[in-house]
C-alpha cells in the first residue's frame, strides 16, 4: 500500500492541542504516511520545525501568511535563519489575500516578493496562498517563476486559464476539501485536466473538511477523500492516485522517500 502525503496541514492550531500523536496514528491507519506542516508567522514556523523534530512523519515549511504580516519586518532576519535549516522543505505559506484585506495590497505584494527572494536565495520552493487576488498573484508569479525551483498553489481556487499558466511556469496545483463539495463542478473539471505529474492533495486542516466530514474539524486522515475523488475524476485506481500524488509531493519538496 502506498502511503498518501497530506501536502498542507496546520497541526499547531489550538483545536489539535495535546492530540498530535493521535492525529498521526489516525492518519496512518487511514493510509496517510506523512504530512507537510505549514507556518503562517514566526511562532508557527518555529512550531513546524519542532514538530518535525519530534515526529519523522512531519516536514516543516516556514513563512508569513498574508493575513499575519504585522510583525514580519521585525522578524524577517529570524525567518531567514529558520529557513536555512536543512529540514525546512519550502517557504510558505506566502501570497496575497484580498478577501479579508487585513493589510494594504501594496504591503502584501511587497512582503510576498521579499519572501520569494528568501526562497530564491535558498533554492527552495514556495507554498502560495491566493484568495480573491488572482491577477496580482499571476503578475508576480509571471515575473518570478524562472528564478524559483518550483512551488504549489495550495487549495486552488482559480480558473483553468490560471491553472494552465501556472503549470506552464512549473508550478503544481493542490486540491483540498472543496474538491469533494457537491457544487464544485468547475474545480473538479480543473482537477481532471491537471496533468497527473503536477497534482497534489491536501486537507488544509483544521479547515475545509471534505464533504464526508462537512462541518467537523478537519484532520490529515481525511485527505483520503480528496484522493478518492481524484481517482474518480481521472478514471484511475485509488492506489495509482496515492502513488502519483506521493511522487509529486516528494519531487516538489525534495523529500527523502524511505
Amino acid at each position: 500500500m502506498v502511503g498518501l502525503i497530506d501536502s498542507h496541514v496546520h497541526l499547531d492550531d489550538k483545536r489539535f492541542a495535546g492530540e498530535i500523536p493521535q492525529l498521526i496514528d489516525r492518519a496512518k491507519k487511514a493510509g496517510v504516511a506523512e504530512m507537510i506542516q505549514i507556518g503562517i508567522d514566526l511562532r508557527t514556523s518555529k512550531i513546524a520545525i519542532e514538530l518535525s523534530e519530534k515526529h519523522p512523519e512531519i516536514y516543516p515549511v516556514v513563512g508569513f501568511h498574508p493575513n499575519e504580516l504585522a510583525s514580519y519586518e521585525d522578524h524577517e532576519e529570524k525567518l531567514i535563519e529558520l529557513a536555512q535549516g536543512e529540514e525546512v522543505v519550502a517557504i510558505g505559506e506566502i501570497g496575497l489575500d484580498y478577501h479579508w484585506d487585513k493589510y494594504s495590497r501594496e504591503k502584501q505584494k511587497e512582503l510576498f516578493l521579499r519572501q520569494i527572494d528568501i526562497a530564491k536565495n535558498l533554492n527552495k520552493p514556495i507554498v502560495i496562498h491566493n484568495r480573491d487576488a488572482h491577477q496580482d498573484t499571476m503578475d508576480i508569479l509571471r515575473q518570478e517563476h524562472k528564478y524559483l525551483p518550483g512551488g504549489v498553489l495550495h487549495c486552488f481556487s482559480g480558473s483553468w486559464e490560471m491553472a494552465k499558466m501556472c503549470l506552464r511556469w512549473g508550478f503544481y496545483i493542490s486540491f483540498a476539501g472543496p474538491l469533494t463539495f457537491p457544487k464544485s463542478n468547475k474545480l473538479r473539471e480543473i482537477a481532471t485536466n491537471v496533468p497527473n505529474d503536477r497534482v497534489l492533495i491536501e486537507t488544509d486542516c483544521p479547515y475545509l473538511a471534505p464533504q464526508a466530514f462537512r462541518g467537523k474539524r478537519n484532520e490529515p486522515a481525511y485527505v483520503v477523500e480528496q484522493a478518492k475523488m481524484l481517482a474518480q475524476l481521472k478514471g484511475l485506481d485509488y492506489q495509482e492516485v496515492a502513488r502519483l500524488t506521493r511522487e509529486n509531493t516528494i519531487r516538489l519538496f525534495n523529500l527523502k522517500d524511505d
